[in-house]
């Protein structure tokens, strides 16, 4: 459950920098920041500032300066929560940052929990499920690739081609609802090859957002591609050429991977996952075993497997 607690959170790294941010949330944010800062200007107030404005003020600890800072102003519902927003740029050593966060929970608020803010901006309905999780993305991004498919989901592109969906099954039901309601009249409301083209259309639009669906969430997690094979095909050597370096201990000896060997390249924007895996043979060791059990798991993972295969042995591959 949401309550209106007035929440605040670090929103950089708490590590020491040139400057760091805090942000404030809740209906009486004002109020609580109000407790521990004075305007350089003395005659402004927060109840005659406008939204969207940068102010600035020092911070105290009763009478003892903490910091000078600046204070953004976000009055609701025109701010990321929906609710009235604060966001002080101060200096970025540690102990002001928690020294800031200690006189605000003093003065009425509370630490936010993970994503709150977040979870707040989706509660009062500045943005939905789909931007919720799509701004996850984009701060976890790693490639331009996942970076790119984040950014549009967090502009509204996913949740468009839900509403064009919506919408077109919303005409859909209704016309089979008028169809079964006047079944036994003389009375037709949608052509029978319209309605199929409609359909048709609506398999191709679900099939389209399911492949894209796939797609983005392989760019996002990076393309698994799994090398396997026999033992001594050249499973590990080709790992090696392909990272430009000794990643996997190459040998003659059968058996020397024992275990999943991964590493990333990034191609285009693109992360792949390239995994060298034990040689599958028949094998009464037990730590191979175990080895070519994972080289299995990871086979069944991949969206690729490059399969080795020595065509000078005389070995039934």
């Amino acid at each position: 459950m949401i309550d209106n607690s007035v929440i605040c959170a670090l929103a950089t790294s708490q590590v020491t920098s040139a400057i760091s941010l805090i942000r404030i949330s809740g209906e009486d944010s004002f109020k609580v920041v109000n407790k521990i800062i004075k305007f350089k200007n003395k005659d402004k107030k927060f109840n005659k500032i406008d939204g969207f404005t940068i102010h600035r003020a020092d911070i105290y600890d009763n009478k003892i300066l903490i910091d000078d800072a600046l204070i953004s102003v976000f009055k609701k519902p025109y701010s990321y929560t929906g609710e009235n927003m604060i966001e002080i740029s101060c200096h970025g050593s540690t102990y002001i940052q928690q020294k800031i966060l200690e006189l605000l929970t003093k003065n009425g608020a509370r630490l936010a929990n993970a994503g709150e803010f977040t979870l707040r901006a989706f509660i009062n309905g500045k943005i939905d499920l789909s931007q919720a999780e799509a701004i996850a993305d984009l701060i976890s991004s790693t490639n331009m690739a996942s970076h790119d498919i984040a950014i549009n989901h967090v502009r509204g592109g996913f949740k468009n081609e839900l509403s064009v969906l919506r919408e077109k099954l919303l005409n859909l039901t209704s016309l089979l609802e008028l169809e079964l309601d006047f079944s036994e009249e003389d009375i037709e409301f949608a052509d029978r090859k319209n309605l199929l083209q409609i359909i048709n259309e609506l398999i191709t639009k679900v099939s389209y957002l399911k492949n894209s669906f796939e797609l983005g969430n392989a760019i996002k997690n990076g393309i698994l591609i799994t090398i396997a094979g026999n033992t001594n095909v050249g499973k590990s050597t080709l790992l090696n050429a392909i990272l430009n370096e000794e990643k996997a201990i190459v040998s003659n000896i059968h058996g020397t991977t024992r275990d999943v060997i991964e590493d990333i390249i990034v191609y285009n924007g693109i992360n792949f996952r390239f995994a060298d895996t034990a040689g599958i043979r028949e094998s009464k060791d037990k730590i191979e075993i175990i080895g070519i059990s994972r080289s299995f798991d990871k086979i069944k993972q991949s969206k690729i497997i490059l399969l080795m295969v020595d065509t000078l042995s005389n070995k039934k591959q």
